[in-house]
């Protein structure tokens, strides 16, 4: 019983979000700059500065999403696209390129995917708040603690950045 009470609990939530919203997500174009922190299990591992740009190349459904890893043991680049998959709902796609295909979606100033590689669970956000940009990415694989057709996740990693427009 009480699944079902929290089942029909979330669907009215949802539904008065439907309802009430009407930020639509827009995706912020710019240049941001800051630190990243790598954390496994609660310890932060190491902090790189990145360097994350977002510029269109058709305008209002393609973007160049860039970002430069600063590390002095691992620098790397990710230039992946970002297309609009369904405006109204929201629906987007990163392209990373050798048919990888990642769905987002944008809800008010975040855009989120959740995608699953090799038995592990990844979720990935980034959220602008003003002239900041906070991207993270979880990961982990189903824990040993799930029960009654719940299926848990541990995180085990997060990789955190926190970013000023220029």
């Amino acid at each position: 019983m009480k699944k079902i009470s929290t089942c029909i609990t979330f669907v009215f939530f949802i539904f008065l979000i439907n309802a009430t919203s009407k930020a639509q997500f827009v995706v912020r174009e710019g240049k941001w700059k800051g630190k990243m922190k790598i954390y496994q299990e609660s310890v932060a591992l190491d902090s790189i500065d990145v360097i994350m740009s977002i510029t269109p190349r058709i305008k209002d459904s393609v973007w160049q999403w860039k970002t430069e890893y600063l590390s002095p043991k691992m620098p790397m680049t990710k230039d992946y696209e970002l297309r609009v998959s369904d405006r109204k709902k929201g629906a987007y796609i990163t392209d990373e390129g050798d048919g990888v295909l990642l769905s987002d979606y944008g809800f008010g100033n975040k855009l989120m995917s959740h995608f699953s590689t090799e038995g592990i669970m990844l979720t990935a956000t980034y959220e602008w708040i003003g002239n900041r940009l906070i991207f993270e990415v979880t990961s982990g694989k189903a824990d040993s603690n799930s029960s009654s057709g719940v299926t848990s996740y541990t995180i085990k990693h997060l990789q955190r950045g926190e970013l000023i427009k220029e």
